[in-house]
């Protein structure tokens, strides 16, 4: 190949080595003021008419606009919750199957790793209450609670393959009928809560092992389970704007759009618009370009990452489902319930929350309730951040000790 134009070859050298991020997208009322930010891939996995907290408020998305969410209030639904995906690295196959090999081992008495010693504790009430998961077993959990009807699935599969899973069990459960599900995750699984009684014992199964789409259905008879499987997660999430914002890399790299020379740096917003032209040109003229495959390729391996959620389903094929009814929230469940509503409004801190709910599992597992548990929980809470654990003190700035600075007397207002 050989470029005629230096101009267009000199941009092509300034575009070699584009480390592309996430950025974040403005959050605003429609006809009104900016209320903050968030990560742009969660913005772009939702719908319009999705809810989701945002500074204590629920808020329902009406349309994505170049870099800006438009949003209005909303109630009465139950919302997702914003996530900054910075620093949190999904776990590997290989590193989730060695740690259900050691929970099987707990599961039979063998605690011989210091490791393990000291989860002891835990691994016991959460076998004592519910069980604990195994190569061959699936764990399943379900709660009744003030909020509705909760449902733990613990397949220890990786953030990413459970947030991939969590949204398509909940659309093939809402096949049935319609409903609205909260969704939270972690590394070792998820949670789906739903307001309205769902008959998990009977769906779960059904679910687990099939979809319910006619397509689906269609393409499993013609021995095609992996585009019946690629139907339903496309179908499950935003699929094209999540795409669309994938096409924005993509074409910053390849050179369709220009990100500015050194010190004239274009805004995301600028370079969304430019992209989202040649996405809509390419999808109506010319929709078998190479460019437009390899953003959705890309979609399904680094976002969805379909491989690892295909072999995740297969591996659930093989497992035995073991589904327990809780009268209260494991050591395995606790955490999942955290995610989900710390981003709640409450007259009551996260932390006193925690707290209050650690006293009452503490007290329910037999053990001394901690004294000083908010503390505690606040001093984890703030590990890792700057300051974090350090306390105020008299007249002191948290985090450096120093004496604070007396106020200045303010200037008196001149006569009128």
């Amino acid at each position: 190949w050989r470029v005629p134009d230096a101009r267009l070859a000199r941009r092509h050298r300034m575009n070699i080595g584009t480390i592309v991020s996430d950025a974040s997208m403005a959050v605003q009322y429609v006809g009104g003021a900016k209320i903050g930010s968030v990560e742009e891939s969660f913005a772009a996995r939702m719908k319009p008419g999705d809810c989701f907290l945002f500074g204590g408020r629920m808020l329902e998305l009406v349309r994505i606009r170049e870099m800006t969410a438009w949003v209005r209030r909303a109630s009465g639904k139950r919302p997702a919750v914003p996530r900054w995906n910075g620093g949190r690295m999904p776990l590997s196959t290989t590193l989730a199957d060695a740690v259900v090999q050691q929970l099987a081992l707990a599961g039979e008495g063998k605690y011989d790793t210091p490791e393990l010693q000291c989860v002891r504790p835990l691994l016991e009430i959460q076998q004592q209450w519910s069980a604990l998961p195994t190569p061959q077993t699936l764990l399943a959990e379900v709660l009744k609670t003030r909020e509705g009807w909760h449902l733990f699935l613990y397949p220890f599969a990786g953030r990413h393959v459970h947030l991939g899973l969590a949204n398509l069990i909940a659309w093939r459960v809402a096949q049935h009928a319609p409903r609205t599900f909260s969704i939270a995750v972690n590394d070792y699984g998820f949670e789906l809560l739903s307001a309205t009684e769902v008959d998990w014992p009977t769906l779960l199964p059904q679910v687990l092992r099939a979809g319910h789409d006619a397509e689906a259905q269609d393409a499993i008879a013609h021995h095609d389970a992996d585009a019946a499987l690629l139907h339903e997660v496309l179908e499950s999430l935003n699929a094209s704007e999540l795409a669309q914002r994938r096409f924005r890399e993509i074409a910053r790299v390849s050179g369709l759009i220009f990100q500015g020379y050194p010190g004239e740096k274009r805004s995301n917003k600028q370079l969304q618009a430019s992209s989202s032209l040649f996405w809509e040109v390419f999808r109506k003229y010319d929709p078998a370009n190479r460019l437009l495959l390899q953003a959705e390729q890309e979609l399904l391996a680094q976002e969805l990452e379909i491989g690892r959620l295909r072999d995740s389903l297969a591996r659930i094929n093989g497992q035995r489902l073991v589904l327990q009814t809780l009268a209260r929230p494991t050591p395995f469940a606790f955490p999942l319930m955290v995610e989900r509503f710390r981003e709640k409004l409450s007259n009551e801190s996260v932390a006193d929350r925690i707290a209050r709910m650690v006293a009452q599992l503490e007290k329910a597992a037999g053990g001394a309730v901690p004294v000083g548990g908010v503390d505690d929980v606040k001093a984890g809470m703030a590990f890792g951040q700057e300051g974090g654990g350090k306390h105020k003190g008299n007249g002191a700035d948290a985090g450096t000790g120093r004496p604070r600075r007396e106020r200045k007397a303010s200037r008196p207002l001149p006569p009128l």
